[in-house]
């Protein structure tokens, strides 16, 4: 069932009508299948390997697929393809893959090789934002930033000084607008723009992002240093502790400090002293990272040591302080070496959207795009003003406007059109400036439009994606329908699990073990210590809870039920009824104490309960092969001789 189920959704693709010249390699029912589809489906599914094509693989091969196309055409006999669910799946997904299509490949290249180029330098930047949240009026915004442009440019205010006032960036403002160093890719392609055009020491014009407006100062460049990676040990202190607790840290500091002269491991410190609970258990050890990535003070530290072995002085974060050692540091990689991890991040990065309306430019202009301005400003007009005290719309008062705002692929989008796209978007209620709002939500319905339009030509067109569509569509409907005819009805066919299981039941049973408590700890000592508390008739439940400290909760673990004697590594002769057994070591290197209730030196049958996972998976199989069974009887596979024996080799 897995390898017929990785055909679905891997390798599979919808029954087509045959083309004229295809030839047939085997039919099931009536439903023919051509030697170019199967061939197609074959190499696809040996893509890692070189595909076998000897006469034994072809005919397995040949059955799984003839197996599969038979339950899709049982999918789509029972109307599975037209359930809304399995619609709007498939339309979610067609939607996700044409992204990957409806982009120009070769501005998409443009973009990569300058994100790389761009990796080779580092820029330290301050800047100014006036935020922008939903409904603001964006006029207003820039307004304000236009006017501290010009306030820094020609009036020669204090850039720093404007930051602290004016930024709605408040980590940022309270330090003149310094964000440090960054490199390609760590910030919106906006703002990496502004930050790798503006000449050092100068201001760049305003500029906007998701975030609002900016202005950029850049305030030096440097050819980049690559990663560095380092191991800390980290002593927290938060703000709320204030200058007490950053003393507290010093001290700390200060003994470490000491034991590393005195010839500790950076290593048995970190175990002993670190704070950092996602690198003390890794001997303090931080993934690789270049700037941008560290609070400025602890990446100039990093940065600063010079050999592999190099511990530096403390360093403060808004964390708390740290002490850091040198493990290695990463020159800048190649081209070639990083080019497919720079394209995976590019097609996720806002720069994305450069190679996106690239494209959407070219299909304008292949299906005569054209704009009637007029017709969008009267529309506008139409509506009730920014000064209304009610700004509500009603989409039926715009039935009479038919005029185009504009064409597309020989189609007319009339303003009434446009009004129900908003409509959809707004219930009728604008927010903020309405030519704004509505030139933003004309934009939007533009490249709505043009997207169904992509996607239309694409699924018409493009060979790759219709084969991708089908593929998935198949495998929506061979899961749906295994569901249906065996994974939930082996868990809801209460009468046929029960038979099943009273045919069979002699296969599932307990081996000797016993039914009890395993208590588990990394101390052997702790669990010494609890087997002492038992035999001396100690109640259980006080001793775990002298072992098992506030601070370390968990010193000792339990498990109670019945348990085989097999997954542990003593003999069923190391448990007795009644009485806790010695302390061993399991393979993992933890420690076990067991207390037996009652031992089972001999197998004994398990109920259905206790064996309904083993059981409802056999009856799956059951069910499965029963149902495979039905299907081969019901579309008899028939095979042509001559097309088989043309790709056996």
């Amino acid at each position: 069932m897995r390898i017929l189920f990785s055909i679905a959704l891997g390798v599979g693709t919808a029954a087509l009508a045959l083309p004229g010249n295809a030839q047939t390699l085997f039919s099931y029912g009536n439903n023919p299948v051509s030697k170019e589809e199967f061939l197609r489906v074959y190499q696809k599914n040996n893509a890692q390997k070189k595909p076998d094509y000897s006469e034994k693989s072809v005919k397995e091969y040949l059955d799984l697929y003839a197996l599969f196309r038979m339950k899709v055409k049982e999918a789509e006999s029972q109307k599975l393809d037209t359930t809304a669910a399995v619609i709007s799946e498939l339309n979610n997904y067609k939607g996700q893959l044409a992204r990957t299509y409806l982009s120009d490949k070769e501005v998409t290249k443009t973009l990569i090789r300058e994100a790389y180029d761009r990796m080779q330098e580092e820029v330290r930047v301050s800047h100014i934002l006036v935020a922008l949240r939903p409904n603001d009026d964006t006029a207003k915004a820039y307004q304000k930033i236009d006017s501290i442009y010009n306030a820094i440019t020609r009036n020669k205010a204090d850039f720093g000084a404007m930051a602290r006032e004016f930024s709605d960036d408040k980590a940022s403002g309270a330090q003149n607008g310094e964000i440090g160093y960054i490199t390609a890719l760590q910030v919106v392609y906006p703002f990496e723009n502004a930050a790798y055009k503006t000449p050092v020491g100068q201001v760049s014009k305003p500029f906007r992002t998701q975030f609002g407006y900016h202005i950029v100062k850049v305030e030096d460049k440097r050819k980049s240093k690559g990663q560095v990676q380092v191991a800390q040990i980290m002593i927290a202190s938060p703000k709320s502790k204030g200058e007490e607790g950053l003393a507290q840290a010093r001290k700390k500091m200060a003994e470490i400090q000491e034991a590393l002269k005195k010839g500790a491991s950076f290593e048995s410190l970190v175990k002993q002293y670190s704070e950092d609970k996602f690198t003390k258990d890794k001997e303090g050890l931080l993934e690789p990272f270049g700037v941008g990535r560290m609070a400025p003070t602890f990446e100039n530290a990093a940065f600063a040591l010079k050999n592999v072995g190099d511990v530096s002085e403390p360093v403060t974060t808004e964390y708390g302080m740290h002490i850091m050692k040198l493990v290695k540091k990463i020159p800048v990689q190649t081209f070639n070496e990083v080019q497919d991890n720079i394209s995976r991040r590019v097609e996720n990065d806002s720069r994305a959207l450069a190679a996106k309306e690239a494209y959407q430019e070219k299909v304008k202009k292949q299906n005569g795009f054209k704009e009637y301005t007029e017709n969008f400003d009267k529309l506008v007009a139409a509506l009730p003003a920014d000064t209304a005290k009610d700004k509500s719309f009603k989409l039926e008062d715009f039935k009479a406007y038919t005029a185009p705002v504009f064409d597309l692929g020989g189609k007319k989008y009339t303003q009434y059109d446009f009004m129900t796209y908003v409509t959809g978007l707004t219930r009728g209620n604008l927010m903020g400036s309405k030519n704004n709002t509505m030139r933003d939500l004309f934009k939007m319905y533009q490249n709505t439009t043009l997207n169904d339009l992509q996607q239309a030509e694409l699924e018409k067109n493009n060979t790759d994606y219709r084969n991708l569509v089908h593929e998935y569509r198949d495998g929506i409907l061979l899961f749906d329908l295994m569901d249906k005819n065996v994974w939930s009805k082996a868990s809801k066919d209460t009468t046929g699990l029960m038979e099943f299981y009273n045919t069979n039941k002699a296969k599932y049973k307990w081996q000797p073990g016993f039914e009890g408590t395993v208590y588990q700890s990394v101390s052997e000592v702790d669990l010494n210590k609890l087997k002492a508390a038992i035999d001396k008739g100690i109640d259980v439940a006080d001793a775990v809870g002298k072992i098992n400290t506030p601070e370390n909760p968990s010193q000792i673990t339990q498990e109670s039920g019945r348990f085989e004697a097999n997954r542990f590594p003593v003999g069923i002769e190391a448990f007795k009824e009644g009485a806790a057994s010695t302390v061993f070591r399991n393979e993992n290197g933890t420690f076990s104490m067991v207390f037996a209730h009652k031992v089972f030196t001999q197998a004994t049958e398990k109920s259905l309960e206790e064996a309904r996972g083993f059981a409802v998976a056999d009856y799956q199989d059951y069910l499965e092969k029963k149902w495979n069974q039905d299907l081969k009887e019901k579309y008899p596979v028939k095979v042509e001789s001559k097309a088989l024996n043309s790709i056996v080799k």
